[in-house]
């Protein structure tokens, strides 16, 4: 099922309490849409026409981190993003479960329910760990594959250091009564190298998604998984690969892209100096520019 406007959203939660109604009217615009995924209510967006290209966003985040990217890439190429389980306007799954199995999963039924038989998957940091699991699990659906600082392996230099916060005793208090305005506008300022770019407008937006009823049992659940390491399905992934990376990356260190670079067959990579941990955000016509080029666009 697909909902294409606020009244739609509205009748099918009818107790929808004021401050989600309050993130809807903020965090949606024309855009946006709404589908059904195994119960669970998925907000998307869907832009321009061409090569379908699915972008997914990291932890802490939301769709809206592909923003910029939608501008200057949406009159070439359709570009989908949906706020993955756990995140953004789409928040906790009713089977509490975000594994990587799961996202896998999401993507599958998101792409047959818009009748999208094989695409390009661009991933930034969590969203590219389930992007690269999704190409090595689904070559015959990946035509190529974009990651960004991605995560994905499991050594102690690789694990970004609000997941290793949240694995701490007594993290779920810590969620829910220390985490204020000031500590996310902390992890900005470590996941962005240029400090000018961070706005208010900025900090309210990750804050603000966070704190969508849900997300933060979401984020300890999925923190605390148990997860397998299965980089070495990495080999299997044949599609054309490009690894974007900023070198002042502070979550995960630069150094991680040669890993990537070296299981993963037909690949290569761009390092941006002066950039952190994202740059479709810090730098995002120079990150779209470089994804179009390895696209074949004009």
């Amino acid at each position: 099922a697909h909902y294409k406007n606020m009244a739609s959203i509205a009748a099918l939660h009818t107790t929808t309490s004021s401050a989600m109604h309050d993130l809807l009217d903020k965090y949606t615009n024309e855009h946006s849409r709404f589908m059904v995924i195994n119960k669970h209510l998925v907000h998307y967006r869907d832009e321009g026409e061409g090569l379908p290209v699915l972008c997914l966003h990291g932890a802490f985040s939301s769709l809206h981190t592909f923003n910029t990217w939608a501008k200057v890439l949406s009159p070439q190429l359709r570009l989908l993003r949906f706020d993955m389980a756990g995140f953004g306007l789409t928040g906790p799954n009713q089977q509490n479960d975000y594994s990587i199995a799961m996202h896998l999963d999401y993507i599958d039924a998101f792409l047959d329910i818009l009748k999208i038989d094989k695409c390009v998957i661009v991933g930034s940091s969590l969203g590219g760990w389930v992007a690269w699991e999704y190409a090595a699990a689904r070559p015959d659906r990946v035509e190529k594959l974009v990651l960004i600082d991605s995560a994905g392996f499991l050594d102690a230099d690789s694990i970004p250091t609000p997941f290793l916060m949240a694995r701490v005793p007594l993290a779920d208090k810590v969620m829910r009564f220390v985490l204020q305005r000031e500590v996310f506008e902390g992890f900005l300022r470590q996941v962005y190298h240029n400090q000018d770019k961070i706005t208010g407008k900025l900090i309210d937006r990750y804050y603000e998604l966070f704190l969508r009823s849900g997300n933060q049992d979401a984020f300890l659940r999925l923190v605390n998984q148990r997860f397998k390491d299965n980089t070495r399905a990495m080999r299997r992934i044949k599609c054309p690969t490009l690894v974007l990376w900023g070198e002042q990356d502070k979550w995960l260190s630069v150094g991680n892209m040669k890993k990537f670079l070296n299981l993963i067959p037909n690949s290569e990579g761009i390092i941006y100096e002066n950039v952190g941990h994202v740059p479709m955000e810090e730098i995002p016509r120079q990150s779209a520019k470089d994804v179009a080029d390895f696209l074949g666009l004009a």
